[in-house]
């Protein structure tokens, strides 16, 4: 795969509305671009806790049995799951805001099945060094696109034109991550049968 290729094809995927965007741009309406920002290293050392042991170790062991990648995927659903639950019940809080931790944001990027996408089949294998220059690639593109969805977050919560309450951006968020959850466990589930 060619630098260029694999450009495109990680920016491609990190632009894929998922459960770590969500939670970024939820982070961005709530707390603002600014004191959003550190939400990125957890989104960046949660794809490389991933991906470098992924891509170095386990390729082989994931290619001999594909069972283990499904079992990855359905506690992957039932974390989404569990923050969209989180989530929508915060509504009933008197609180305006939902605050965004880095540690959600990390452990929801470990349990992204968007992480083993990019560590099995963008990602090239082989050693750590080998990886090095692919890995700074990678986060470069993160830091881009998670950017990108603070912003989006951000931009929500200035727009003039109409009013959005805090309550409706959450509850859409979650109705997302369980819609996203749904997902991932109807995808597991026929792949064990």
């Amino acid at each position: 795969m060619t630098p260029t290729e694999f450009t495109l094809a990680i920016f491609l995927l990190l632009c894929t509305p998922g459960p770590t965007n969500t939670l970024m741009a939820l982070g961005g309406y709530a707390q603002g671009w600014t004191k959003s920002l550190p939400l990125i290293a957890g989104e960046i050392g949660g794809y490389l806790l991933v991906i470098v042991p992924v891509a170095t170790l386990a390729a082989p062991f994931f290619d001999a049995y594909p069972q283990a990648s499904v079992w990855v995927k359905l506690m992957a659903g039932a974390w989404v799951l569990y923050l969209g639950f989180r989530l929508w019940v915060s509504g009933k809080q008197t609180k305006e805001t939902v605050e965004v931790s880095l540690r959600q944001v990390f452990v929801t990027t470990v349990l992204n099945p968007k992480a083993l996408i990019i560590a099995l089949v963008i990602m090239p294998h082989g050693g750590l060094s080998a990886l090095l220059p692919w890995l700074g690639l990678f986060a470069m593109l993160v830091l881009l696109t998670a950017n990108g969805w603070i912003a989006f977050g951000s931009l929500m919560r200035r727009t003039e034109r109409f009013e959005v309450r805090p309550i409706i951006v959450r509850r859409t968020a979650a109705a997302c991550l369980f819609l996203f959850a749904m997902i991932l466990a109807s995808a597991s589930i026929q792949s064990l049968a």
